[in-house]
């Protein structure tokens, strides 16, 4: 798995993706920044941490487009699947390569806090929890876009699916107002959006983490059935 993530990290950086990534996200963070700073929000670090969460919905699903669809593309998925590299390990090695390139990006926007805690007195804590919840919702993203990746083997429509699936997400809370009685509840439960949220207001519920963990480990488990049936029809 070591490997996986060690060859897969490298080949962002090989390629100009996790360059012009990087980029444009700190270019439009800097207009968001600027734009908060203009305003004089209080409590600036956490509303512009849920303005970073919100530009991932373009973000990830072209950082995770390529995690397993470009192997089927190029013929080399056939030796992922022949090795003797357990399907698990396969998909957690994509998923971690792919959530290292988010880390780089999210060590890159600590700039801006580092502003602010420079020109101000701002709430550390409040800081911790919404860069927490921003890293805890990257990751379940990224769990859905390998999830997508897997499906085919055109990257555009891997990053479509990734995207499409990224809004139902996060306003499957809204949804709710359309239901009442045992539905209302299942859709206010399931509810990222809501839950994400309480890391923004400093709230950091163990139940909360727990939930998100939960996310991303049945998306990666539906990689690995995906994964795992097109490695039985091989054999």
């Amino acid at each position: 798995m070591r490997a996986i993530i060690k060859r897969d990290f490298k080949a962002y950086f090989n390629s100009p993706i996790a360059y012009v990534l990087i980029g444009l996200y700190m270019l439009l963070l800097g207009l968001f920044f600027n734009s908060f700073l203009g305003l004089g929000i209080s409590d600036i670090i956490s509303e512009f941490v849920a303005s970073m969460s919100s530009l991932l919905i373009l973000i990830i699903p072209i950082l995770t487009m390529r995690t397993l669809a470009e192997d089927k593309k190029n013929g080399t998925e056939v030796l992922l699947l022949t090795s003797p590299v357990r399907v698990t390990e396969i998909v957690l090695g994509k998923f971690f390569a792919c959530f290292c390139v988010f880390l780089v990006m999210t060590a890159v926007t600590l700039i801006f806090p580092l502003i602010v805690i420079i020109a101000g007195k701002p709430d550390i804590m409040l800081i911790i929890c919404s860069y927490l919840g921003y890293i805890l919702i990257g990751a379940v993203y990224i769990s859905l876009g390998v999830f997508a990746s897997s499906l085919t083997e055109n990257q555009i429509i891997a990053s479509i699916i990734t995207l499409v699936s990224m809004f139902l997400i996060q306003n499957i809370g809204y949804l709710a107002n359309f239901f009442s009685g045992f539905l209302n509840k299942v859709f206010l439960w399931i509810s990222i959006l809501d839950r994400y949220l309480d890391f923004i207001r400093g709230i950091i519920d163990l139940t909360t983490i727990v939930f998100m963990l939960s996310y991303m480990a049945v998306f990666i488990i539906l990689t690995v059935r995906v994964i795992e049936r097109k490695r039985w029809s091989q054999g």
